[in-house]
C-alpha cells in the first residue's frame, strides 16, 4: 500500500473509533475494527499500541489533538466576548434607565432632579427661570396695586416701602438675567445651580413678606381670620406651614375653602409629615387621578369635582376605628367607605404644609404636585363632625364652628416662596 493512502487509512481508523466507540463499521472494502481499551489509558496510546506503528500514525494523532486544542481555545475566547459584549449592554441599559426625568417613587413620583433647601428641582434650569419669572411678574402687580393705593391715601411711608421693594424687584430681575445669560453662555458658574437658587428664594420671601407686611397696613382692620391664600404658580417652593404639630388623633375632620382650575390635577391642598412616615395626612389630587385622602400612605379615592375655577367647601372626616371615612362637598355628601388605615391613630409632633405634598418632614416638595390656586378658611377637629354641623360651615351660618385642633388665623401660619394673603370672606365672595 502507498504512504499517502497509509496515512489517510490511520486517520480514518482514529476517526472512526473516537466517534463509533465500539461499533463495527463498513467502509468501502475495508473494515475497521474498533477495541476496547482499559478504562485508565489515553485512547491514542491504545490505539497506537494496538496497530501498525509508525512516525506518520504518530504525526497524525498530534495534529489531532493540536486541531482540538485550538477549536477548545476558539469557543473560550468566543464565551469571553459573549461575556464582555453582554456585560457593556448591561451597563448601557443602566446609563439609559437612571437618566433624570423619568424616576420615582411608589407609583407617584416623580422626575428627578438637583437638590436645594426647598426640595426637588422637578424642572430643568430653562423651566425654573421661567417660574421664577412669573413669580417676579406677579410681585410686581401686587407692588403697583399697593402704590395705586398709596397714591389714593397720599402714604409717606407706603410710598417709601414702595420704592425699597421696588429696588429689591429690581435686584432678583438683573439674578434672572444673569442666570439666562449664564445658561446661554454655558458659563461653569451655573454648576453652583442649587446655591443660586437657594439665595433667590430666600430673596423671594424676604420680598414676600415685605409685601405682605404693607398690605396688613392697607387691610389694617381686618379680622384674623378673614383671608385666603394664593399660590398663583406650580412651583416646589411656594407653601404655606402650620406653626405648631397636631397632636394624636383617632378621629377627624379636615375642611376648607378652596378654588382652582389648573390642569391636570390641583395639586396638594395640604400634607402632614411625621418622623419616619411622610405620607401620614395628605390630600392631593395629581395628574390625571381623582382627588385621594391618604392616611398612613393607605389610600382612599374622592369623589370631588373642584377644578372649575369656582369656589368649593370640602370636608374630610375619619375615624380610627374600622377606618370610616366620608367626603362633602358644599355641604352634601359625595362619598364614603371603610377601612382607610384602620385603628391606626394620627400621629403628633409632625409637620403640617399648606400648598406642597412632602416627601421629607418638611421638605423633598416636587414641583408637579404643587397646589395652585386659593384656599381659605382650612380648619381641623380632633372628632367627627356631623353633618348639620358641615352644612353649616358650607352655607356660612352663624352656627358654623371653628377647629378646635387648628384653626383659620393669620397668625397661625407662615408663608414662603411668593404665596400671598388676600381679603376673603366665605359665602361673600363666592365666583
Amino acid at each position: 500500500m502507498e504512504a499517502g493512502a497509509r496515512r489517510t487509512l490511520w486517520k480514518l481508523l482514529i476517526l472512526s473509533c473516537l466517534l463509533a466507540n465500539g461499533m463495527s463499521q463498513d467502509f468501502g472494502q475495508t473494515q475497521f475494527i474498533c477495541t476496547s481499551v482499559p478504562k485508565d489509558m489515553d485512547i491514542c496510546a491504545a490505539t497506537l499500541q494496538n496497530s501498525v506503528p509508525g512516525e506518520d500514525l504518530k504525526s497524525t494523532v498530534m495534529q489531532l489533538r493540536e486541531t482540538v486544542l485550538q477549536q477548545k481555545e476558539t469557543i473560550m475566547n468566543q464565551k469571553e466576548t459573549i461575556r464582555e459584549l453582554t456585560s457593556k449592554l448591561t451597563r448601557c441599559e443602566s446609563q439609559s434607565a437612571s437618566e433624570p426625568g423619568d424616576a420615582r417613587v411608589g407609583g407617584r413620583r416623580k422626575e428627578t432632579g438637583t437638590k436645594n433647601t426647598m426640595g426637588d428641582v422637578s424642572r430643568g434650569p430653562t423651566d425654573t427661570l421661567a417660574q421664577l419669572s412669573q413669580t417676579l411678574q406677579s410681585l410686581k402687580q401686587r407692588l403697583e396695586n399697593l402704590e395705586q393705593f398709596s397714591r389714593n391715601n397720599n402714604s409717606v411711608q407706603a410710598n417709601s416701602l414702595k420704592d425699597l421693594l421696588q429696588n429689591k424687584i429690581d435686584d432678583l430681575e438683573k439674578q434672572v438675567l444673569s442666570r439666562v445669560n449664564g445658561l446661554e453662555e454655558g458659563k461653569p458658574g451655573m454648576r453652583n445651580e442649587s446655591e443660586q437658587r437657594g439665595r433667590v428664594d430666600s430673596t423671594l420671601t424676604s420680598l414676600q413678606q415685605r409685601i405682605t407686611d404693607l398690605e396688613k397696613g392697607k387691610q389694617e382692620n381686618r379680622p384674623l381670620d378673614k383671608f385666603q391664600l394664593t399660590f398663583p404658580l406650580r412651583t416646589n417652593y411656594m407653601y404655606a406651614k402650620v406653626k405648631k404639630s397636631l397632636p394624636e388623633m383617632y378621629a377627624f375632620t379636615v375642611c376648607l375653602w378652596i378654588k382652582s382650575n389648573a390642569s391636570p390635577g390641583v395639586g396638594t391642598p395640604f400634607s402632614y409629615a411625621v418622623p419616619g412616615q411622610a405620607n401620614e395626612l395628605v390630600l392631593i389630587e395629581w395628574g390625571n387621578n381623582p382627588m385621594e385622602l391618604l392616611i398612613n400612605d393607605k389610600v382612599a379615592k374622592l369623589p370631588f369635582l373642584i377644578n372649575d375655577g369656582k369656589w368649593h367647601h370640602i370636608c374630610v372626616t375619619w375615624t380610627t376605628r374600622d377606618g370610616v371615612w366620608e367626603a362633602y362637598q358644599d355641604g352634601v355628601m359625595r362619598g364614603n367607605g371603610d377601612s382607610l388605615a384602620p385603628y391606626h391613630p394620627i400621629k403628633p409632633h409632625g409637620v403640617l404644609i399648606l400648598g406642597q405634598e412632602q416627601d421629607t418632614l418638611g421638605g423633598g416638595f416636587d414641583a408637579t404636585q404643587a397646589f395652585v390656586g386659593d384656599m381659605a378658611n382650612f380648619n381641623i377637629w380632633d372628632r367627627k363632625l356631623s353633618v348639620g354641623e358641615i352644612y353649616n360651615l358650607a352655607t356660612c351660618s352663624s352656627k358654623a364652628q371653628v377647629g378646635n385642633v387648628f384653626s383659620w388665623l393669620e397668625t397661625n401660619i407662615e408663608i414662603y416662596g411668593g404665596a400671598s394673603k388676600w381679603t376673603f370672606e366665605a359665602c361673600r365672595q363666592l365666583n
